[in-house]
C-alpha cells in the first residue's frame, strides 16, 4: 500500500479538541498494528495551520501545527475539524484556509468534514451539487446559509466523490472508522473499533435528534403557526384549520411554511408530536398505546411508521435505549 499523507487543519477559535486528537489517534495506532503484523506504516499525519504558530485551545492545551499551508503542496487527505461559535466569524477567522482546500482538492486531495467543521467545508465551495451533514443542532443554522447545498441531517457519514462529512459530536469516530476501512480493510477497521470500544457502522444521528423547531426566520405569521402547533399537538391540526385562523391561501401559507421552517406543515406536525412522543418514552412511566394517544394518534401503524421515520428507531427500542429504571437494593 502507497503512504497517505493526512492533513489535520488546526483553525482558529473555539475548536473542539477530540476532532484533532481522534484523528491523530485514529491513523498513528494503525502504523502501530501495521507494524506489528509485519507491515509498513501507511499514514504520515501532519497538523497543519494558517501559520507555524502554536495556537491554545480552552486556555490550557497547545497544538502546534507541524507545518503550515504555505508549506504543504501535496496531500491525500484534509481532515477539517468542528470549530464551534458564531459561524460566520468562523469562517472570516479560517478564510486563508478556503482556496488552500480547494487548490490540494483540485491536485486529487480527498476532504473530509467533521460535525460543524461542515461549515468550512461549506464555505470552500466544494460542496456544490453534493449531499453532506453536519451536528443535527446546526441544522437550522446551516440551511439559512447555504440554503442550496443538500444537507441531510440524518446522516452519521457523507460520502459524495472524495468528500466526505460527518454528523454530530463523537460521530465523527465513525467517518474516521469508514475512511480507515476504505484505505486499509474491513479487518483493520474493525481491529481499531475493538481496540478503542467504538460502535461500528452506525448510519444514522437521528435518534439523538432533539427537535427545537426553526425559529430563526422574520416570518411572524409563520411563528404563529408553529406556536399553535407546539401548543396544540394532542389534537389533530389540519392545514386547512391553520389557513383559516392566518387568513392565508392554502399555497401561500404552505409555500412561506416551508421557506421558514425547512419542513412542510405536515412533517413539522410530526417532528413536534415525535417530539413529545419521545420525552414520554424517556421518562417510562407511559405504555406504547398511551403514548401514541397522548400525541394525538390512533393508528397503531401510523404512529409506528411515523416514529421510524423520525428516529430511524420503533418507539419500543427507542424506548429502551434511553429509559433505565433503577431500583434501591
Amino acid at each position: 500500500m502507497i503512504q497517505k499523507h493526512v492533513s489535520v487543519l488546526v483553525p482558529a477559535g473555539a475548536v473542539a479538541l477530540s476532532c484533532l486528537n481522534g484523528p491523530f489517534i485514529l491513523f498513528d495506532k494503525t502504523n502501530e498494528f501495521l507494524t506489528a503484523i509485519g507491515k509498513k506504516p501507511l499514514f504520515n499525519v501532519q497538523f497543519v495551520g494558517l501559520n507555524k504558530e502554536a495556537r491554545i485551545y480552552d486556555r490550557a492545551f497547545t497544538v502546534t501545527p507541524d507545518t503550515s499551508i504555505h508549506e504543504l503542496h501535496h496531500t491525500d487527505l484534509i481532515i477539517i475539524p468542528a470549530v464551534n461559535g458564531n459561524m460566520k466569524d468562523v469562517i472570516e477567522a479560517n478564510k486563508d484556509f478556503l482556496p488552500f482546500i480547494v487548490a490540494m482538492h483540485n491536485k486529487g486531495a480527498e476532504v473530509a468534514s467533521l460535525c460543524v467543521g461542515t461549515f468550512l467545508l461549506a464555505a470552500t465551495g466544494l460542496l456544490e451539487g453534493k449531499k453532506c451533514s453536519t451536528h443535527w443542532n446546526a441544522e437550522n443554522e446551516f440551511r439559512n446559509m447555504f440554503p442550496d447545498i443538500c444537507l441531510v441531517s440524518d446522516k452519521i457519514i457523507t460520502d459524495d466523490d472524495g468528500i466526505y462529512s460527518s454528523g454530530g459530536a463523537n460521530s465523527f469516530w465513525n467517518l474516521l472508522l469508514y475512511l480507515l476501512e476504505k484505505y486499509t480493510n474491513r479487518e483493520m477497521a474493525v481491529m481499531f473499533s475493538k481496540y478503542f470500544e467504538i460502535e461500528l457502522d452506525r448510519h444514522s444521528q437521528s435518534a439523538f435528534t432533539m427537535f427545537n423547531g426553526q425559529r430563526t426566520h422574520k416570518d411572524d405569521v409563520i411563528k404563529r403557526a408553529q406556536e399553535f402547533i407546539e401548543q396544540n399537538y394532542q389534537d389533530k391540526i389540519t392545514i386547512k384549520q391553520l389557513t383559516n385562523m392566518l387568513a392565508l391561501s392554502r399555497r401561500n401559507f404552505e409555500r412561506r411554511f416551508k421557506k421558514a421552517t425547512s419542513n412542510t406543515v405536515v412533517e413539522y406536525i410530526q417532528r413536534v408530536k415525535m417530539e413529545a412522543a419521545k420525552k414520554d418514552l424517556e421518562g417510562g412511566k407511559k405504555n406504547i398505546n398511551e403514548v401514541m394517544y397522548q400525541v394525538g394518534y390512533t393508528d397503531h401503524k401510523a404512529f409506528r411508521t411515523t416514529f421510524k421515520k423520525v428516529t430511524g428507531l420503533l418507539p419500543l427500542a427507542y424506548r429502551n435505549k434511553y429509559y433505565r429504571q433503577y431500583q434501591a437494593e
